[in-house]
């Protein structure tokens, strides 16, 4: 007999909200049986349990949930495997191209402020410079005054 899997086991094991997995099933990631008065219990498979697994690491590497569906449904194909890999390949290229201009302009923003910062130290040395030069002044014309 195979194992199965609740909604909360599964829940719970991947630290989701049932709403999530409703969700993930709304998008066509599982397919549960259903069991109970009208069909309203869940009854998922390993399969189902793998391919939320999967979903949630297509999700960490920042895939969109319909990216994740149709690599998760080629291999759910009996398809050749070379088509598979290679459009997973392509996909994640496409990701990776995006995170890498990304933190580009993360770097670009980064040294930026860094610039600013190294301003506004410099004007705030000048600032306490010259205040205190100020006050030596005028501790100086206090003193030849008396």
């Amino acid at each position: 007999m195979a194992i199965t899997y609740s909604i909360s086991d599964l829940a719970r094991e991947f630290d989701l909200t049932t709403r999530a997995m409703r969700f993930y099933e709304d998008m066509g990631l599982l397919q549960p049986e259903r069991s109970g008065p009208g069909g309203r219990n869940r009854v998922y498979s390993g399969r189902d349990r793998t391919r939320l697994k999967l979903t949630l690491r297509a999700k960490r590497l920042g895939l969109s949930l319909t990216e994740a569906k149709e690599i998760i449904d080629m291999y759910d194909s009996p398809r050749d495997t070379g088509a598979q890999l290679e459009k997973f390949l392509a996909v994640l290229g496409l990701h990776q191209k995006q995170l890498e201009d990304q933190m580009a302009d993360l770097q670009a923003n980064l040294d930026e402020l860094k610039v600013h910062q190294r301003e506004a130290r410099a004007l705030l040395a000048k600032s306490v410079v010259k205040r205190a030069a100020k006050s030596s002044a005028a501790k100086g014309r206090k003193n030849h005054a008396a």
